[in-house]
């Protein structure tokens, strides 16, 4: 497998760009979790990235590196999805809590794979100005969003949420798409 770099770079475009537009709604969701689930879910979180990184030398290959890119995004759309349906409630924010701690526990790993994968610092550079622009035009339509609202007069914290999740769930299929794009065979690039 190889990447390609222009879909690549939409990926990461785009999953920052999801990233800007729900930081803020964690808050709204998170509201019925007690203080010591975060501390559990840190424990669980730094177990998780010492697992992770223990098995680096079987995990540093590519095939790999979009196996858990695709398995975090879906990760990610089945929490959405979640949220989407069963709305408000103790179990569906210690859900997607558990949902980002698991997302979180493959970070280190997908940053270091994404090093070697792109391998010259044009492409990193190129990246990671993608993941700065994604998120800082998440950050702005996230509170035009949430401005828009308040001018429509629905001032209801838990709506506005909700409403903003539809938006992410079609944003999550698109970035799913653009992992299936970014990742090609090399017979196909």
């Amino acid at each position: 497998m190889k990447i390609n770099l222009r879909d690549y770079i939409w990926y990461k475009f785009l999953n920052s760009l999801f990233f800007g537009v729900s930081v803020g709604s964690i808050f709204i969701i998170y509201t019925p979790l007690e203080p010591s689930i975060y501390s559990l879910g840190g424990i669980f979180l730094a177990v998780g990235m010492l697992f992770v990184a223990k098995w680096y030398d079987v995990m540093m290959n590519i095939r790999t590196f979009y196996l858990v890119t695709l398995f975090v995004e879906f990760v990610v759309l089945v929490f959405v999805s979640g949220f989407l349906v069963f709305n408000y409630s103790y179990m569906i924010a210690l859900s997607i809590y558990i949902g980002y701690q698991i997302v979180f526990m493959f970070g280190n790993y997908l940053v270091r794979m994404e090093t070697i994968a792109l391998k010259k610092t044009n492409m990193l550079s190129l990246t990671d100005v993608a993941k700065q622009k994604g998120y800082l035009a998440g950050m702005v339509i996230a509170y035009v969003f949430y401005k828009l609202l308040e001018y429509l007069h629905v001032s209801d914290k838990k709506l506005q949420v909700y409403d903003l999740h539809v938006g992410l769930l079609l944003l999550q299929v698109v970035i799913i798409y653009f992992v299936f794009r970014a990742f090609k065979k090399e017979k196909d690039v």
